[in-house]
C-alpha cells in the first residue's frame, strides 16, 4: 500500500465537544504536536476549538503547515420540529474556508454525551433518513462531501441502525473502526460488504474485552474511554491493516483519520497523548511499505 492520505484529529489529544469530558489542551499545543508527530492534515475538532472566523482559521492552520480534511458535526436529525440545516451552516462555512472536502455528520440525540440514547419511532427514523439525504445535498451544493458517522451514543450506533441508513438513504459512510466495533458491527466485515459506500475513515484500535462490557451495559462509554478502550493503532483487537487493504483494493481514495479518543485529567507534564499518536503514525507507516 502506498500513498495513504493520513490525517489527525484533536480528540486524540482529549479535545471533545462533550461538556466535562476532561482537561482541554490549548490549540497551539495540539496543532504543534500534530506536526511533531509527522501529521500534515487534521479535522477541525469541536466547535470553539479552532477560530470560527474563517480568516483566523486559515491563518492558524497555515502557521502550523496543516491542511484541513473535514470536520465532525453532530446534529439532531430525527426531530421533525428541528431543522438541522441551520446547525450545519456555520461548520460548512469554516470547512469551505479551510478548503476541506468532507463534513462528518453524526445523528445526535439532542443530549450531551454519549452514554445513553432514546429509541426512535418509525416516524422519527423516516425524518432522520430524509434529513441525511437533504444535508448531503446541501453539503454537495457547498462543494463538500457529507458522510454519516455511526457513533456510540447517537441514533446510529448498532448494526441494525447502520443497515437502516444503508437501505434508507444515499449518504456515504465514515467508517469509524472503533465506534462500529463498540456498537456491535465488525468494521472489517462492513468494509468488505459495502466498500463503495465508504468515503471517509476514522481509524481507531480497541480493547475488545472492554468494548464488550460497554455493549453489555457494565461500563459507560465515557468511563471506558477513561479506562483506555482506545489503544494505539496496531496494539488492539481490530484488524486495521486488513481494513485499510480492503478499502484500498476497492478504490478508496479518501482520508484515513488517525483517532484515539482520550480523556485527560490535567495538563500533561510529559509527552502525554503525543506518545500514543507517534505509535499510531509509525504503525500506519508500516502499511505504506
Amino acid at each position: 500500500m502506498t500513498d495513504l492520505k493520513i490525517a489527525g484529529a484533536p480528540i486524540s489529544w482529549g479535545v471533545c465537544e462533550v461538556p466535562g469530558w476532561g482537561h482541554q489542551l490549548d490549540r497551539q499545543r495540539v496543532l504543534s504536536e500534530m506536526r511533531t508527530a509527522g501529521l500534515t492534515a487534521t479535522e477541525l475538532g469541536p466547535d470553539g476549538f479552532l477560530p470560527s472566523d474563517t480568516g483566523e482559521l486559515t491563518a492558524l492552520l497555515g502557521a502550523h503547515d496543516l491542511s484541513c480534511v473535514g470536520g465532525f458535526v453532530p446534529v439532531v436529525l430525527h426531530d421533525a420540529e428541528h431543522d438541522p440545516a441551520d446547525d450545519l451552516a456555520g461548520p460548512l462555512a469554516s470547512l469551505r474556508a479551510a478548503n476541506a472536502g468532507v463534513v462528518v455528520l453524526a445523528a445526535a440525540t439532542g443530549a450531551d454525551g454519549y452514554d445513553s440514547r432514546p429509541t426512535l419511532s418509525e416516524r422519527q427514523w423516516a425524518t432522520l433518513l430524509s434529513n441525511l439525504d437533504r444535508l448531503a445535498r446541501i453539503a454537495d451544493e457547498a462543494g463538500l462531501l457529507a458522510v454519516l458517522h455511526p457513533h456510540v451514543g447517537t441514533m446510529v450506533e448498532t448494526r441494525e441502525d447502520v443497515d437502516r441508513v444503508l437501505n434508507g438513504s444515499q449518504i456515504p459512510l465514515c467508517l469509524d473502526t472503533g465506534h462500529l466495533l463498540i456498537g456491535g458491527t465488525d468494521p472489517l466485515e462492513l468494509a468488505k460488504a459495502v466498500p463503495h459506500r465508504i468515503k471517509h475513515a476514522h481509524l481507531k484500535d480497541v480493547n475488545a474485552a472492554l468494548a464488550a462490557r460497554v455493549r453489555a451495559g457494565e461500563v459507560s462509554y465515557t468511563d471506558a474511554v477513561r479506562a483506555g478502550i482506545y489503544t494505539p493503532l496496531g496494539t488492539g483487537d481490530i484488524d486495521i491493516s486488513g481494513i485499510v487493504s480492503v478499502l484500498r483494493d476497492n478504490g478508496f481514495d479518501g482520508w484515513f483519520v488517525m483517532e484515539q479518543d482520550t480523556i485527560l485529567d490535567a495538563e500533561p507534564t510529559d509527552e502525554g497523548p503525543l506518545r500514543d499518536v507517534r505509535t499510531s503514525v509509525a504503525y500506519l507507516g508500516t502499511l505504506t511499505a
